[in-house]
């Protein structure tokens, strides 16, 4: 059962990025246990806020629990405040929680994403409570390596939505092609003042060039 468990964690491609409006989170919906494909519809990107997202990588449970709770903490910070969450705050929140419990770690890698006041962000979670702003782009899983190839070779500054959204499915199509954990189709959420919208695009690994 523990090499089992260890397989169960491995495996899938999440993406964010920062473009002059908002914000674009992206993943497969390929989920693993080992050499089996567990489901082919998995779902790895949630909102937490009106204008906050999460992309989860590792262990389902433990993923969803965070969710459960993000969502909850999220809420209420704004009725008892009277004000919504900043980005920075739901990520140091959920650093706090991954951080008090070392001794019995939450497997997930993690990303919030999304525009408050100060404009649009993303932050990288680990199991630990290591949290992380990132200034553009940012990768989380097994297939980011591949992902990693093209976020960085293609994105530029002052990037608009759309480019933004075919830059995150370009690269997870990348990893698609080579990291077996990542495959089927492809969830992309877009935050902007205006907006939460979630899609889905065909995850076909065909060149779109």
């Amino acid at each position: 059962m523990p090499e089992t468990s260890k397989e169960i964690l491995k495996g899938t491609t999440t993406i964010g990025v920062v473009f002059e409006n908002g914000v674009v989170l992206a993943t497969e919906r390929r989920a693993t246990m080992g050499n089996l494909i567990a489901s082919k519809k998995a779902k790895k990107v949630y909102q937490i806020a009106d204008r906050i997202g999460i992309t989860t990588a590792g262990g389902v449970g433990d993923a969803q629990q965070l969710v459960r709770l993000m969502q909850v903490e999220c809420n209420l910070y704004q009725i008892r405040r009277g004000r919504k969450m900043t980005v920075g705050a739901a990520a140091s929140l959920l650093s706090n929680v991954l951080s008090q419990n070392r001794m019995y770690p939450y497997y997930v890698q993690l990303l919030v994403g999304g525009l408050d006041e100060s404009g649009p962000s993303v932050y990288s979670v680990d199991a630990m409570g290591g949290a992380s702003l990132e200034e553009d782009i940012v990768s989380t899983g097994s297939g980011s390596p591949f992902a990693y190839g093209v976020l960085e070779d293609r994105f530029k500054e002052g990037l608009n939505e759309k480019e933004a959204v075919d830059l995150a499915i370009r690269a997870l199509r990348s990893a698609m092609r080579r990291d077996s954990a990542s495959g089927e189709d492809i969830s992309v959420v877009v935050i902007t003042k205006d907006k939460y919208e979630e899609f889905d695009k065909k995850g076909s690994v065909e060149s779109s060039d």
